[in-house]
Formats: structure tokens, sequence, C-alpha cells
């Protein structure tokens, strides 16, 4: 009977090791091990790098602030800082588009090659053409998005129509597709 009491204490022992081995606290401390032996070896997972810390902007209305020299002839647009104080991430301005509307100027159907596109209309009303969805009116308080690349145009728009536009990313390309 002694030689059984004395085996008890190593098989206990024996399991308590081997418990001890498979716990989730041992487990989750080898995985760690691993993984900086990896990032020692230049294995490391990428990293997104970090974008710059963002600032403050603020932007008041002044009518000097609204220019003709953006993407279109027949705009204004007033920047509210957005673009630098996201370091790119992002665009927002005002246009004022010049009446009366010249459809023959105007509609001209492109698409922009952006992540997200946001226009809330200010003030007065535009017409506009996007595909899949055909000819929307929108009013002061509208809003809509346009998904990345969708064709559209303006087809018309009142005297005194202003929109806010959200862009990301700040810079962006048009593509015109007709002429």
């Amino acid at each position: 009977m002694a030689k059984k009491k004395s085996k008890k204490p190593a098989a206990r022992a024996a399991a308590k090791s081997a418990t001890q081995k498979k716990s989730p606290a041992r487990k989750a401390a080898a995985k760690s091990t691993a993984r900086r032996k990896l990032k020692s070896k230049g294995r490391a997972m990428p990293v997104k790098p970090a974008r710059p810390k963002q600032r403050v902007a603020i932007s008041h209305h002044r009518e000097e602030d609204f220019r003709a020299d953006g993407l279109r002839a027949y705009a204004q647009y007033r920047d509210l800082g957005i673009a630098d104080a996201t370091h790119g991430l992002a665009r927002a301005h005002v246009i004022r588009l010049i009446g009366p509307c010249n459809p023959e100027e105007v509609s001209k159907l492109h698409y922009h090659d952006v992540e997200f596109q946001m226009v809330y209309v200010l003030k007065g009303w535009v017409k506009t053409y996007m595909d899949g969805v055909g000819e929307t009116t929108f009013q002061i308080g509208s809003s809509w998005t346009q998904p990345p690349k969708i064709q559209h145009l303006i087809m018309d728009y009142s005297d005194d129509v202003e929109l806010l536009e959200v862009i990301l990313p700040a810079d962006f390309e048009t593509k015109e597709l007709t002429a």
C-alpha cells in the first residue's frame, strides 16, 4: 500500500503540470513570446501610418472669401478650412452657382473619384441628374450623397443657390464624360 500512496502525489503533480501548460494565461504568454520573436526577425504585421493630429477649423461668413478659382467657371467657392485642418482627409466648401443657369455650360455628365461626397442646399434650389436616380430637384434644407464615381450633372438652378459640399479626400479628380 505504501507504493500506491507514493504514486498518487506524483500523478497529481503530473496532472497539475499538464493543466498549467494548457491554461489560457500560459497560452497567451506563449503567443506573446512567439509574436515578439517574429517582430524581432522583421516579420511584424504592417502598421497603418498615423495621420497627423487634426486642428480646429473655424470659418465665419465673409463675402470676400467666395472665389472663382474652383472646379467650375460658373461657380464661386468659399473654402471652410477643413482640408488644411485635417491634413487632406476631407474638404468642405460653400458653392455659390452664378445665375442665370446656362445648360450648355453646366449640364456636362461627369464623376468624381472620391470616397465620400455630400451636398446640402443652404439657399435656393438645384436640379440634378444622377445615374440610377434620374432627375431630382433639391430645395433649401435638402441634402444628398453621391457614391464614389457616380455619373451626374447639374441641369438647372436658381439664381441664388448656395450649396454646402463635404468631400473625402480633400484632393480628388473629376472626369468629364461629355464635351
